[in-house]
């Protein structure tokens, strides 16, 4: 089968042809029909020590069941985060990770919606919105935050503001419901919001936290890190929360499994809609990351094995 990799920290990607994997206990082994491109693994591929497998987000059809693995049967149509390597013609997917692809979903809405959009939920959810409130999401027109956006409004947000890199992108991000848009290197962002859902991290995260009103809370999920001083949450009485996907994975199973119910849900109601920037064969997975690196994706990326 074809997988990639790259050899030293930056890259360059490339295919090699390795033996197809064997599922282990309590795994899948996936034919993947659709892989999920994210800033996470783009950033480790450029900034990790050590090379390290190219995971992430699948879709396909089980082939194959490991030892102990009982929820799946081969030939069923599965999504889920991948640890190991995800770009390949293969993965081998724990099946804790992994859930049911309805009929009528594609391989690409299961990849553009799943994992992406339980990160956005997630993040939401730790934002404790209120009918009402005002909210501010930045990488409002990535793959997760396009998510973001529309679920903000799912939830009762009486205003929606989108936070981008690029000017160019406002018309996509009100297309999702924002009711208005800010570029980050704007002077101010306006009226304050209640919740900020943060994407981005770094330097951007003090103006997202002088967004916010007295009171209100911003919700961090970024890798980019950042540095939030105390005084600056003690004169507004603001809250900095961190949330992590993973976690919710690996120690809340019933909840990770109820999000992903009212995900499908909200897709089949039509109030929840996954934009895909464009999909790249394997062997353009370079092409992927830059997109992906310069920002310049609406949507997200995906790659069709």
């Amino acid at each position: 089968m074809r997988r990639v990799r790259y050899e030293s920290p930056g890259g360059p990607l490339f295919l090699e042809e390795v033996a197809v994997p064997e599922p282990g206990p309590g795994d899948l082994l996936v034919r993947c029909e659709a892989v999920g491109v994210t800033l996470p693994v783009v950033r480790k591929v450029t900034e990790a020590a050590a090379p390290v497998p190219l995971g992430g987000e699948v879709a396909g059809e089980v082939v194959a069941v490991g030892e102990g693995a009982g929820r799946f049967r081969v030939g069923d149509r599965v999504t889920g985060l991948v640890f190991g390597h995800g770009y390949a013609d293969f993965a081998v997917l724990g099946e804790a990770m992994a859930s049911p692809v309805p009929d009528g979903a594609s391989a690409v809405d299961a990849v553009a919606l799943v994992r992406s959009g339980l990160v956005a939920l997630g993040a939401l959810e730790a934002a404790r919105p209120e009918p009402g409130e005002a909210a501010l999401v930045t990488g409002a027109a990535s793959g997760v935050g396009h998510l973001a956006v529309q679920l903000a409004r799912t939830r009762g947000a009486g205003r929606v503001v989108g936070a981008v890199s690029d000017p160019g992108k406002g018309d996509f991000v009100r297309s999702l419901g924002a009711d208005d848009v800010v570029c980050y290197g704007d002077e101010g962002w306006g009226e304050p919001v209640d919740y900020v859902l943060d994407a981005v991290g770094g330097d951007l995260l003090g103006t997202a936290v002088a967004a916010l009103s007295p009171g209100g809370r911003l919700v961090a999920y970024s890798s980019g890190g950042g540095t939030v001083r105390a005084y600056d949450l003690l004169v507004g009485a603001k809250s900095v929360i961190g949330f992590q996907m993973a976690r919710i994975a690996r120690g809340k199973p019933e909840l990770y499994e109820r999000w992903r119910r009212e995900l499908w849900r909200l897709f089949a109601e039509g109030a929840l809609k996954p934009v895909v920037h464009g999909e790249f064969a394997l062997e353009e997975a370079a092409k992927a990351h830059e997109v992906i690196e310069s920002r310049g994706n609406l949507g997200k990326v995906v790659l069709r094995p």
